[in-house]
């Protein structure tokens, strides 16, 4: 059995670990000992150490076949360091490949347009910048060292505790329909069956929109929910308001960027096939569970 490190031992990794442990030698990095304790459970052996910590990362090029890189850039400046420590961790013996998690965020505003995976990145927020740079840093050492990296760019993803429930409940608005953004989902476990095709099959140097079926404006998205839910439905306001302060800071700057992904490409090349096809399929499942 091949090598398998993951990095980021959060939800989706753990979502993809009672498979990913049936084809695999899987090693976890872990920070603490409750991930220690969950990665165990689920047939993986932890690892400590912390990426922005470079010394604690010795040991990992002794455990790398693959790479699942699932983990977030910090939450500050442009640059991606972390990405950067695991790969001078790595560079001793590079890995087959390294799949990295990236975001559709690094496409930036388009206008509500269908983005393939070709459309230039230009990112709109520091958090999708540092995303863009942590892709810029991985392909080109993957093309200088050799390790097969492929990137996928994954939207909004949902599940039973990633639902909008806090902001229906306390009646927080959303943009009326004029004013909407188109946005993008992926329920969780999709994402991780998604993981585990890239690892088999994700070409060197490719990008994939990780993303679902669905083409729907975030409105009609809070509105699904609320349904689904037994939620009032949240209030509709004007752009104008919402910029004045109606909507938080944080909620609004997923409000300025508009587009529909295209996941042919995922389909065609990973032979992914979706639980939920769309968030009418799986809000349902969500609300349920």
């Amino acid at each position: 059995m091949k090598k398998l490190l993951i990095v980021g031992c959060g939800d989706i990794a753990l979502r993809a670990l009672p498979q990913l442990a049936r084809s695999y030698q899987v090693s976890g990095l872990v920070r603490t000992a409750a991930q220690a304790e969950r990665i165990a459970a689920l047939g993986a052996k932890p690892i400590a150490g912390d990426l922005d910590d470079p010394a604690s990362l010795a040991p990992l090029s002794a455990v790398a076949e693959l790479v699942l890189h699932l983990a977030p850039p910090a939450d500050a400046g442009e640059r991606d360091q972390r990405s950067a420590n695991l790969i001078a961790a790595l560079a001793p013996r590079p890995p087959e490949r390294l799949v990295y998690i990236s975001t559709s965020g690094v496409y930036g505003d388009c206008g509500g347009a269908r983005v393939d995976e070709e459309r230039p990145l230009a990112p709109r927020t520091a958090r999708g910048a540092r995303r863009a740079d942590a892709e810029r840093t991985l392909l080109a050492w993957g093309r200088q060292s050799g390790a097969a990296v492929c990137v996928l760019r994954v939207p909004g993803i949902y599940a039973a505790e990633r639902l909008p429930l806090a902001q229906l409940r306390r009646g927080a608005p959303v943009l009326r329909a004029e004013d909407d953004v188109y946005t993008n989902h992926i329920h969780a476990d999709d994402l991780a069956a998604i993981c585990a095709l890239a690892l088999e099959r994700g070409a060197a140097g490719r990008a994939y929109n990780a993303s679902d079926d669905s083409e729907m404006k975030m409105g009609d998205y809070f509105d699904l929910v609320a349904d689904r839910a037994g939620l009032p439905r949240p209030p509709r306001i004007s752009r104008a308001a919402a910029e004045a302060g109606a909507i938080s800071e944080g909620l609004l700057s997923f409000m300025r960027e508009s587009r529909r992904l295209i996941n042919v490409r995922m389909k065609a090349e990973l032979g992914v096939r979706l639980r939920y096809p769309t968030v009418y399929q799986g809000v349902p499942a969500a609300v349920a569970g």
